[in-house]
């Protein structure tokens, strides 16, 4: 039975994004279904799909699944042949560390700068805080890092793209989209990203989503 993956607007749902492009770029096979945000039955429909209400969902046969980091690692165990996480012990662990990161971290920079793949770059309306340039600085750290420790093999955080690039991914589009100002080598490693084919049809698809929410525009 194929994988079904239950998603928001690919313009601005962050979390829908890290399983879709992993799904996508892997090749494995999957259904999409897209839950509009802010409309009267959005709410209705994704408690069908997840208890919290909210998405990215994953259906396969009976099992409903929701979290992202969780849905990635359910698909890391489905398909061994795949390398979802980094092949290596020290690098995996650390992998899934920088990833727990992400999701539980960064929140200034969120807020400040919301996920959105209709934003043509340029800087937000307001200039970033403190605390959402500290963000900006620790993600470059960690970048670095990696890339100086795990990275040599290739172009991503752990070489080869895996689970962690998924999961910084909306942190990219966040990047290039309000034109924050990185360094040479996490631009390289942005344009990487934003060079796969999944990406560019998940950027392609959410520039061409006619729902426009107020909010997400108005940074």
């Amino acid at each position: 039975m194929v994988l079904k993956l239950t998603i928001a607007n690919k313009a601005y749902s962050s979390w829908s994004l890290r399983p879709w492009l992993l799904l996508a770029h892997f090749k494995i096979p999957f259904e999409e279904e897209v839950i509009f945000l802010r409309q009267p039955d959005t709410r209705e429909r994704m408690l069908k799909v997840s208890p919290t209400g909210k998405v990215p969902a994953l259906k396969d046969g009976s099992l409903q699944l929701w979290e992202s980091l969780a849905i990635l690692e359910y698909i890391a165990e489905t398909y061994p042949q795949k390398a979802i996480w980094p092949r290596a012990k020290a690098a995996r662990a650390h992998a899934r560390a920088l990833s727990c990161e992400m999701h539980a971290g960064f929140m200034a920079l969120r807020s400040e700068c919301p996920t959105n793949f209709r934003r043509k770059p340029h800087p937000p309306k307001n200039p970033l805080s403190a605390a959402a340039l500290a963000d900006v600085a620790r993600i470059e750290a960690a970048f670095a890092q990696a890339r100086a420790k795990y990275g040599k093999a290739g172009p991503f955080l752990y070489g080869k793209f895996s689970a962690a690039d998924a999961m910084f991914a909306p942190v990219i589009n966040r990047l290039y989209a309000y034109d924050i100002k990185v360094s040479a080598a996490t631009k390289a490693y942005m344009d990487t990203v934003m060079a796969l084919p999944a990406w560019i049809a998940w950027h392609k698809d959410g520039a061409e989503e006619t729902q426009v929410i107020a909010d997400y525009e108005a940074y």
